[in-house]
């Protein structure tokens, strides 16, 4: 089956006002958001409660942000916010038709939580992953209900970006990718169904031309600041490659690198060993604060 648009359907998902998301980084944090932002109910669960705290504040920042910039009636935002609620276990689940996992970019991380979650949520929920490379059918096949588990790829920065790849396992029902279409445009997302193969369509595309610029830096065909230039201003893209592999986390990149090659098998998916010596030496990206560019802390 060829990538196509999904269509509009007729509310399979109407009755879904409640969603569990598994995972407080930037990704999870801007799924929350979306969701509490189009009324639905989220329990936000992460691993320690610090990391709970940490996620809620930064989901309360950005939600403050977004009331300046929209001009929001006082008390929209404190609204939103007290749709979220987080905690450290898994238990909220099982109350849940629909949980999103969005953990970080590591198959047995992923494992492990599955089987968690196929044990703990209702028997008919719908188990999304927020994977932007791994095999949604190899996830599946860790739970009892692969018909039941789908790929739900939001694009960073979340609560901006409208898309979502839809990606349908090999077990992935008809039934559960109504669901997941419809959540979409609750969400005012535009969902793009796509099949099951290494870095989907998104990131084939999109992680072997980052990779490449860091080729490009490695070699010294260019400084960093001319690389992306020639991208932007070129190309028309709104953030240069490097730039771009800063915002999205060197980790990911390289994982979803790791990913790509193993998976096709071709050298053309080669992880740049610049990028992989930058993420041994901890520069990963704003989230850490240095990365190709240097983010100082505000």
């Amino acid at each position: 089956m060829s990538a196509q648009v999904a269509p509009a359907l007729a509310g399979p998902s109407a009755a879904v006002t409640r969603v569990a998301v598994v995972g407080g980084g930037v990704m999870g944090n801007g799924i929350a958001q979306v969701f509490a932002t189009s009324g639905f109910d989220v329990e936000l669960i992460d691993a320690k409660p610090e990391f709970v705290e940490r996620a809620l504040g930064n989901i309360s920042k950005s939600l403050e942000r977004v009331s300046r910039k929209h001009d929001w009636p006082a008390g929209r935002a404190s609204g939103i916010l007290s749709r979220i609620h987080g905690g450290t276990s898994l238990e909220p689940a099982k109350t849940c038709p629909v949980v999103v996992e969005a953990v970080s970019e590591d198959f047995a991380l992923k494992k492990r939580i599955f089987e968690q979650l196929d044990a703990a949520a209702p028997a008919g929920a719908v188990l999304a992953t927020n994977t932007s490379s791994i095999s949604i059918t190899e996830i599946a096949a860790v739970t009892k209900r692969p018909d039941r588990v789908i790929g739900m790829h939001f694009m960073n920065p979340v609560p901006l970006m409208p898309l979502v790849e839809v990606i349908r396992g090999l077990a992935t029902s008809d039934a559960t990718c109504a669901v997941v279409a419809d959540l979409c445009q609750r969400l005012g997302k535009t969902a793009v169904e796509v099949n099951d193969y290494p870095g989907f369509v998104s990131n084939r595309i999109l992680m072997p031309m980052i990779n490449e610029a860091v080729y490009c830096l490695m070699e010294g065909v260019a400084s960093k600041e001319a690389i992306d230039a020639v991208m932007k201003l070129g190309m028309n893209h709104p953030l240069g490659p490097l730039a771009l592999a800063d915002l999205i986390g060197l980790d990911t990149c390289l994982s979803i690198m790791e990913v790509l090659h193993q998976g096709l098998g071709d050298s053309k998916y080669r992880p740049c060993p610049l990028l992989r010596k930058m993420v041994k030496a901890g520069t990963l990206g704003r989230k850490c604060g240095r990365g190709f560019y240097e983010y100082p802390a505000t």
